[in-house]
């Protein structure tokens, strides 16, 4: 028997949005990072991008479980000396959202140009409309 593996050109992929009103940030972001791997495939390939697009409506509706809006902080560097920023998630989700969302999946993506790669599949909005109508995406289910 030979072991089926995927490359780039066998690769189908498929557009899903993701309403994340009153979702939980950790579990929405684990969940997108999944499909964006190709992890609900069986095809997936561990060194082959097999993901889909994802498209994320509402994420200033996400939710946060427990004191996280005051004590979880993000962190930025500006590369020169004393140039570390601090900003508490409770900013950071009243400023910008859509950041917030995508630096949760980008966290739990592979490092390097695969992790790269599949992130920009992934499209982050912070109300409910968004610009990819024309390629007709699925509703994902995803567990809350």
């Amino acid at each position: 028997m030979n072991t089926y593996m995927a490359n780039a050109q066998t690769v189908e992929r498929k557009w899903y949005v993701v309403d994340a009103d009153g979702m939980v940030l950790g579990r929405l972001a684990s969940q997108v990072a999944n499909v964006l791997r190709g992890k609900h495939k069986p095809t997936y390939t561990p060194h082959v991008d097999t993901g889909d697009f994802v498209i994320i409506t509402n994420c200033a509706k996400v939710a946060l479980t427990g004191k996280k809006l005051d004590q979880k902080i993000y962190y930025h560097h500006s590369g020169y000396v004393g140039g570390l920023r601090e900003t508490k998630y409770r900013e950071l989700m009243a400023k910008k959202p859509d950041f917030a969302v995508k630096h949760a999946v980008k966290g739990m993506l592979p490092k390097g140009p695969l992790g790269r790669q599949m992130l920009k599949k992934l499209y982050v909005y912070s109300g409910s409309e968004h610009e990819q109508q024309a390629q007709q995406p699925e509703a994902l289910p995803l567990e809350r």
